[in-house]
């Protein structure tokens, strides 16, 4: 007997695709994914493994990460109260969602966005309320104030500095949406290292309504290690740390962050090539003809040009994989790519330079 499998399953799945990545996660030169050039040294490595083996292997870590939340707490000097450690930023927005939507709660998303938001929130069945970016790509905030207002929305969320965008929100922008609606405003600072704006950390002490999500896997350099984190006030980190998964974090986790962090020079140099790098590659884009960049205030650029999927293959055959960004809305025949090592930035260049030469 046949039947549909669809019909035990939670409905909105149907809405929704498992997250995939075109053209896979191997090329020689890898740009697709936002990720550092910069591995960490093997010394550090070597430090961080020789502490992590004398850890207990046969016993669960702490049902939160104490020690990793404690040392971020106090690399940002806020209470340890107020951090919530997770196993990367994407397993803090599932906890955060939980904790905020559901049938009949309504969530204001940027359009576009990091797509996980719409993701999670169609699972939950909660109401979407799009806001469309300007045409330059830019937030609009104005937009933002009188939709949040017109649909009485329960939860805003801010990627700033936006993906798949590149532009961030200013904190007086942030502040502004925060003071006049009443909803809580999670502000996904997942590339704020490489941002010309300031954080909108401080707007914690400010307002009861603000939680901040950060990333270790941009700015520090450690995708492959999985560590997030979610700042508020302690009471309002108290109750969405609730539906979160116990043991979610482990100790090599705790201890690789600890190390980096006491070792900071490491990621503040990185930081300072990839913006230079990031400067100097977009002026030489300007000069091209049929490729037009957008400023960015993250460690990727955004480029339009004249046939996306068509450039897209053809850096994908010099071994040059990039995203195809031109799904979202507004961004038709983008492509996305992270700032990677000098070769590799001027190979994709020298790829640009030829494509855009043939387009002419």
């Amino acid at each position: 007997m046949q039947r549909d499998i669809m019909r035990y399953l939670n409905p909105s799945l149907r809405e929704i695709e498992a997250y995939s990545v075109e053209g896979g996660q191997q090329a020689a030169i890898k740009l697709n994914q936002n990720e550092s050039p910069f591995d960490l040294p093997m010394w550090l490595k070597e430090a961080i493994v020789a502490e992590f083996v004398r850890e207990p292997w046969n016993r669960y870590p702490d049902i939160l990460p104490y020690r990793g939340m404690k040392a971020y707490a106090n690399f940002l000097g806020v209470p340890v109260e107020g951090v919530m450690m997770g196993n990367g930023s994407n397993e803090l927005l599932y906890t955060i969602f939980l904790a905020c939507l559901g049938p009949g709660r309504k969530i204001l998303v940027p359009d576009p966005s990091f797509s996980l938001y719409e993701k999670i929130a169609l699972l939950l069945q909660a109401t979407i309320v799009k806001v469309p970016m300007k045409v330059s790509l830019d937030f609009d905030v104005d937009a933002i104030l009188r939709r949040a207002q017109e649909e009485a929305v329960d939860f805003i969320v801010l990627s700033s500095p936006n993906n798949p965008t590149g532009k961030s929100l200013t904190v007086d922008e942030i502040r502004r949406i925060v003071s006049s609606c009443d909803a809580l405003v999670l502000v996904d600072e997942a590339y704020i290292e490489f941002s010309r704006q300031e954080s909108a950390l401080p707007l914690i002490e400010e307002f009861p309504n603000v939680v901040v999500l950060r990333t270790m896997s941009k700015a520090l350099a450690l995708a492959g290690m999985r560590i997030g984190f979610a700042i508020g006030r302690p009471q309002l980190i108290a109750e969405i740390a609730k539906p979160k998964i116990p043991f979610a974090s482990n100790r090599l986790a705790e201890i690789t962050l600890r190390q980096v962090l006491e070792n900071y020079a490491i990621v503040t140099d990185a930081v300072s090539y990839i913006l230079n790098a990031r400067d100097a590659l977009y002026g030489e884009l300007v000069s091209l003809h049929r490729v037009e960049p957008f400023m960015s205030d993250t460690n990727f650029l955004i480029i339009r040009v004249p046939d996306a999927g068509e450039v897209f293959r053809r850096l994908s055959s010099r071994g040059i994989l990039v995203r195809n960004v031109s799904g979202y809305h507004l961004m038709e025949n983008c492509l996305r790519f992270n700032i990677g090592l000098p070769d590799e930035n001027s190979r994709m260049l020298e790829a640009l330079l030829s494509i855009d030469g043939s387009m002419a």
